[in-house]
């Protein structure tokens, strides 16, 4: 019997609000990831230790993701359903860790346990849409499920600073907490019932990751991701130190980023499916490319805020949508093993994304040189873009 034909006898209600609790997990787990990140000197304060020591609970999710990701993929293909349940149910539960005790110690302890999760959470975009969504629409909920991490990103940089004040660090991980374990409840209650379109019948092997990486598509797919994950996360992590010697505060350069990842969640809403209709995904990356290589030399080349926000609405417009835009090919190249696929692309972004800001990170004392190095390591993408076949272009 087909999984078509299975889809229409089990009589499945509508699979949005499966996908919007899994985007606001995804968002949740992006929140508690940034939450120090964006109150770095008022944690230290409060924790007794140093800002760099305030680094590594935000610095130990990219690295875990990096050991993590392959197992998570292929659990993910193996037991979807548990196995999304219990990441989102850690991911609840390491916000709730936090709170044992005000300590750097509980805090480690919080961030790692979440740090576990997230490979799991975020790697199940592409798994979650190909079992819950006719194929017309999986492009839709792979860019709900991105713009989902977009919204968690905003709420840590909104949140932190709007609501520590006088070393009030309770008031943060509580809030926060409490944000993260309702969309948890509800995506673990909407995974009871199984999506439409799962096929029981699929057998995953341990080589999943072998065969997938076997396709020059997936590869290419994974450069890019590489290069222009790395690029955000450089931006993210340097761009206030990059601007401070302009006279830019922290407050600005966060609103600065804050107006990026905003532009980055109407591309999700808007390019992301329209690419996939079009059968673009070509084109769309090869512009994405040009438009950042453009936009870190105009970083270097511009001054003043209105033209750094200008330049980075744009950008943001065209990079951020990108990722939704290549896990929907690699979930359409991997059929059943979408879970590995999702787990390979996430990875590929943390590796780029540790890579490029250790790059950014020697030059951070000359600006101009930084966002020129940015540009240039964009401009690697093109002959990769150039190169990429889906057999849909």
């Amino acid at each position: 019997m087909s999984v078509a034909s299975v889809a229409l006898r089990r009589g499945h209600s509508s699979p949005w609000p499966t996908i919007v609790a899994y985007a606001l997990v995804a968002g949740a787990t992006q929140m508690l990831w940034l939450t120090y990140a964006a109150i770095t000197t008022d944690a230290a304060r409060r924790y007794g230790v140093s800002v760099g020591a305030i680094g590594w609970l935000s610095e130990i999710f990219p690295l875990l993701y990096v050991v993590l990701a392959l197992p998570a993929g292929w659990l993910l293909d193996r037991w979807f359903t548990p196995v999304l349940s219990a990441g989102a149910l850690m991911v609840g539960a390491g916000g709730a860790l936090r709170l044992v005790q005000v300590t750097f110690l509980w805090a480690m302890v919080g961030q790692v346990w979440i740090a576990v999760a997230q490979p799991i959470v975020l790697s199940a975009v592409s798994k979650l849409a190909s079992e819950y969504l006719r194929e017309s629409h999986r492009a839709t909920g792979i860019a709900l499920g991105s713009a989902g991490n977009l919204v968690g990103f905003i709420a840590a940089l909104a949140l932190g600073p709007a609501l520590v004040a006088h070393g009030d660090l309770e008031r943060v991980l509580v809030v926060e907490a409490l944000i993260a374990l309702v969309p948890v409840v509800v995506l673990i209650a909407a995974l009871r019932r199984p999506g439409a379109y799962r096929d029981d019948t699929v057998v995953v092997s341990k080589g999943a990751a072998r065969t997938l990486w076997a396709r020059p598509a997936m590869r290419t797919l994974c450069g890019l991701v590489f290069l222009g994950f790395g690029l955000f996360v450089a931006l993210a992590t340097w761009l206030q130190t990059l601007l401070a010697p302009s006279g830019v505060s922290d407050t600005t350069a966060g609103l600065l980023l804050v107006g990026m990842v905003a532009s980055g969640i109407l591309g999700c809403a808007v390019c992301a499916p329209l690419v996939d209709a079009r059968g673009a995904e070509r084109g769309f990356l090869l512009g994405t490319v040009i438009v950042s290589v453009a936009g870190c030399v105009a970083l270097a080349l511009v001054s003043g805020v209105g033209g750094w926000a200008v330049v980075l609405v744009a950008m943001g417009l065209f990079l951020l949508p990108s990722l939704p835009v290549v896990l929907t090919a690699a979930e359409r190249l991997a059929g059943p093993l979408a879970g590995m696929a999702g787990a390979i692309v996430w990875m590929a972004g943390n590796l780029g994304g540790l890579v490029v800001a250790v790059i950014v990170e020697a030059l951070v004392h000359h600006p101009d040189a930084a966002f020129l190095a940015m540009g240039g390591v964009c401009a690697l993408g093109l002959p990769v873009a150039a190169r990429l076949r889906l057999g849909r272009d």
